[in-house]
Order: C-alpha cells, then sequence, then structure tokens
C-alpha cells in the first residue's frame, strides 16, 4: 500500500500515556523555576535580581499555560486509568486542572513579577528596618490576593480559597475555631511558666560556636540521626532557611547562622524533616501532580516532628551531646546533655518566630492569621499594620519589637504573596504530636525513640504518611494514619506534660 492509500491517521498511545507525558513536561518546567529561585537565595550577585524577576516570569506563564491548555484538558476526560496509580494521577490533575484554570497566564505572570519585586524590596526593608519602603508591595501583594480569591471563587469568605492552596479543605472558619481553643488552654501554662522560679544559666545558648562547626555539626546530625545525605541532598545559607526540592532525589535545605547558635542546629533539622518528608515520596508519583506533599499542614508536621519532638527531646541529646562536646566545647564547657536539654527547651516568648520555644509558638502564628484576615478584609490598612503587630505581641506574649526587622518584616511570606499560608505552621504542629502517638503504639518505635534510633519510626511515617504524595487529602492521611480527625489534644497535653515537669509545676 502506498503512503497516498494509508488510512487516515490513528492515535500513535493511548491517552493516559500522553498526559503523562504532558505532566512530565510540566513538572521539569516547574522544577526549572524552582532552581532559579534557590540560586537566587543562595548565590545570585545581587544586581542581577531585576532580570531574574523576568526569567521566573516567563518560566511561571509558560508552566501554566501549558497545564491549563485545552490539551490538557482534552486528555483528561480521555484518559481511562486502568491502575491504582493512574487513577490518583487523573484524580489529583483534574483537581488541579480546575483551580489553575481559573487564573489567566497573564495574571500568573504577573504576580511572579511582583512577588520577585516584593520579595527583594523586603530584603533591604529588613536590613534597614524600614517598613514604609516595603508597603507599596505588600499593598500590591494584597491586591493580587483579593483578585485571586475572587477569580478561584469561594462561598464563606475570600481567605478560604487562598488557604486551600496550602491546606486544602480546610477554612478560615475552622482555623479560628481551633486556634481559640489553642489559645484558651496554653495561655494559662504559658503564665504559670512565666511566674514559675528558673535559676538555670541560659548563657550557652549565646557562647561563641564558630559558623563553619555549626552547620557542620548540624548536618552531620541530620545524616546520622534522620538520613539525610549528601546521595541527594546538600545544605547551603539563606536570609530565611527554607526546603526545596527539583526531585525526590535532588533535595535542597538552607540554614542562617547567628550568635544564638540553635537558630541553625533545629532550623536544619527543620528543613530536613521536610526534606525527608519529600524523600518518602513513592517514585511512581515522579514528574506528576501527585509528587510531593499532600499538604503544607502535613508537611510541617514533619519538619515541626524532627526539630522538636525528637531533636529537643533528652534521649536526642543523650545521645548527641559527646559530638556537640567535640564540635563546640566552648559552648559545653560545663554541661551535660541534661543541662543542655534544659537550657534548648527554655520557655522564654521572643520577637522571632523561627526561635521561638514550643510554648509560645503557636501565637506567633494565631498573631499572623488574625492580621492576614484582617488585612484582606480591609478593616487594618496596611500603614497601620506595624502598629497592630507590636500591639498584638504585647497582648500575647508581653513583648514589644524595638524595630520593624524583628516585628512586621521578620518573615519572607508576606513579599513571596503567601497569604494564607501561615495557619499551616500551627496545624503542622498539633498534627506531629497526633502521628508521633499513633507511631509509638508500636513498642519497637517507642525503644527505638527512647534510644534516640529513629530508623523504626521513619519508616512508620514512610509507609503511613510519606509514599502517599498527594494521592490522599491531609484529612485521609490524618484519619488514616491517627485513626482520628485532627484534634489540638495531644499537642496540648504534651506542652503541659513536658513542660509541667521540666518547670516542676505541679498539675491544675
Amino acid at each position: 500500500m502506498t503512503t497516498s492509500e494509508s488510512t487516515p491517521d490513528a492515535p500513535i498511545e493511548q491517552p493516559m500515556t500522553e498526559l503523562r507525558r504532558r505532566l512530565g513536561q510540566v513538572s521539569d518546567l516547574g522544577a526549572a523555576e524552582a532552581l532559579m529561585s534557590w540560586e537566587q537565595e543562595t548565590s545570585m550577585p545581587d544586581e542581577a535580581a531585576r532580570v531574574r524577576g523576568l526569567q521566573l516570569s516567563t518560566l511561571a506563564g509558560l508552566t501554566h499555560a501549558m497545564f491549563t491548555d485545552d490539551k490538557t484538558g482534552e486528555l483528561l476526560d480521555a484518559a481511562a486509568p486502568d491502575s491504582e496509580t493512574d487513577q490518583a494521577i487523573v484524580r489529583v490533575t483534574r483537581r488541579d486542572f480546575g483551580k489553575a484554570t481559573k487564573l489567566p497566564t497573564e495574571f500568573v505572570e504577573e504576580r511572579t513579577r511582583a512577588q520577585n519585586e516584593a520579595h527583594h524590596a523586603w530584603i533591604a526593608a529588613r536590613k534597614g528596618s524600614d517598613f514604609a519602603t516595603f508597603a507599596p508591595h505588600l499593598e500590591r501583594m494584597l491586591d493580587l490576593a483579593r483578585r485571586e480569591a475572587d477569580l478561584r471563587g469561594f462561598q464563606e469568605h475570600p481567605y478560604d480559597a487562598l488557604l486551600d492552596n496550602y491546606q486544602p479543605g480546610m477554612r478560615a472558619g475552622a482555623v479560628g475555631t481551633i486556634f481559640a481553643d489553642l489559645r484558651n488552654r496554653t495561655l494559662p501554662l504559658l503564665r504559670r511558666i512565666a511566674a514559675a522560679d528558673d535559676a538555670a544559666d541560659y548563657s550557652v545558648l549565646t557562647r561563641p560556636f564558630p559558623a563553619e562547626a555549626q552547620k557542620a555539626f548540624a548536618w552531620r546530625v541530620a545524616g546520622e540521626a534522620f538520613g539525610l545525605n549528601g546521595d541527594f541532598a546538600r545544605q547551603d545559607e539563606s536570609a530565611h532557611p527554607f526546603m526545596t526540592n527539583f526531585s525526590r532525589s535532588d533535595l535542597r535545605i538552607t540554614t542562617r547562622v547567628e550568635l544564638y547558635w540553635p537558630a541553625c542546629l533545629f532550623g536544619t533539622w527543620h528543613e530536613t524533616g521536610h526534606a525527608m518528608y519529600e524523600r518518602g515520596v513513592s517514585e511512581r508519583w515522579e514528574r506528576t501532580p501527585v509528587s510531593g506533599g499532600a499538604s503544607l499542614g502535613v508537611h510541617e508536621s514533619q519538619s515541626r516532628l524532627f526539630e522538636n519532638l525528637l531533636g529537643r527531646s533528652l534521649p536526642f541529646w543523650e545521645r548527641y551531646f559527646p559530638q556537640l562536646v567535640q564540635a563546640a566545647p566552648e559552648v559545653t564547657a560545663g554541661l551535660d546533655a541534661a543541662g543542655l536539654y534544659r537550657a534548648v527547651n527554655r520557655v522564654n516568648p521572643s520577637m522571632i518566630r523561627v526561635e521561638a520555644d514550643e510554648v509560645t509558638y503557636n501565637f506567633h502564628i494565631m498573631l499572623r492569621f488574625e492580621l492576614e484576615l484582617a488585612l484582606l478584609e480591609g478593616t487594618l490598612k496596611v500603614s497601620e499594620l506595624p502598629e497592630a503587630w507590636n500591639a498584638r505581641m504585647g497582648e500575647d506574649l508581653g513583648l514589644t519589637p524595638p524595630n520593624d526587622a524583628q516585628g512586621v518584616l521578620q518573615d519572607v511570606h508576606w513579599s513571596a504573596g503567601l497569604i494564607g499560608y501561615f495557619p499551616t505552621y500551627a496545624l503542622g504542629n498539633l498534627l506531629s504530636v497526633q502521628l508521633l502517638e499513633a507511631a509509638q503504639e508500636d513498642a519497637t518505635i517507642t525503644e527505638g525513640i527512647q534510644n534516640a534510633e529513629y530508623a523504626p519510626l521513619l519508616a512508620w511515617l514512610t509507609e503511613n504518611v510519606y509514599r502517599f504524595g498527594r494521592s490522599l487529602t491531609p484529612t485521609q492521611i490524618t484519619e488514616r494514619a491517627t485513626g482520628r480527625p485532627l484534634s489540638a489534644d495531644p499537642y496540648v497535653a504534651y506542652l503541659h506534660r513536658k513542660y509541667g515537669e521540666i518547670y516542676g509545676l505541679e498539675e491544675s
């Protein structure tokens, strides 16, 4: 048969195969954008900021346009997934496609440019403690957030549309209820701790600890205790610690080094928790929308679990104190593991969220959540934000920031337009304890934790949380792993138990 006599063209491959190829290309574009963002934070020359913003905008636009193209919708409609894996890919992709198609590509490009400009303005404003220079950029980010909420649509509150980006299915009203309960049950504990006699010497926390020694110790322990290593991960420095990844085999964490050396150590182990979550996601989801954590709240449960429930525990320091003695003899002089444990668990209201203790940390999140609501609703003007911030800090924590850098400018999130992100930090705190308690129903895991041997726990987390990626919702993962919905009860009980013992508080 000659070419002219050929039958009409038939599909070369099945729609599901074509869909997976297309999703892989979208994922690759997103990875390229993430790589440029990581390099911007870790090693890019300052002068490159303007052009980098244009480059990122182009990549964001291309990624969004390809994903939301009619061809993606056609493939989703035509796909006939015949495996559990493909069914999950279609289900998650269809949900993401429905949300993404509500945002025009021009809006995505505009937002990316604005984020880049706001981010560099924030860096300069924070360095100079000058909120006024950042304020116009925050106004713009809030305007974009309101526009996004309107484009996506919502039933009760515009914040719901934004929160859903980070914690699918959660609503502002539910967060407000959880936070009110959390405040009512932890504020009395904070007041009792503040009234307790505390003769401990906390100067250890700011003793000289060379920068390179800090990073080396934190990284070594991240590998030995938690399994993070240079075969698939690396660590760098940035103004604000973060974790990003371009695949489960390419994980990047950052930290920062300060006189207050716990910031580097616990910041590294915090980001290690995020990294190990991504590492544990099943390879079958690679280069699809299912790859990655179920939500930022579930993700945060892992960073807080590694940083606090493990890294600030007495068994952890009984094991790793000898290594700290070798790494920083000036820090550990006159101390033992128990003394260091007491020091790193000091409850002391502070200005900086990422340095906050377990008891006060959630108050930082509740403050930001309530201010975000007010800013989005328009009941609080951007120009009034520093004053409102300082007033809330005084009300909850009894502190007044001496400048904007230690107050309203301390976090990177608003410069990136991440309105709706902050609640996930506190939700992650709650889930961290709920998951750990469920894991410890296995005696082998409990014994391992008592000896700072975490392989059994990591295996449980991989089996019950990590491997699913986004194929299960946050609610499904929580209920499947713990047998009940998310609750503040385990976390509140944990705080009262741990800090009641440390501070010698009688049960009330």
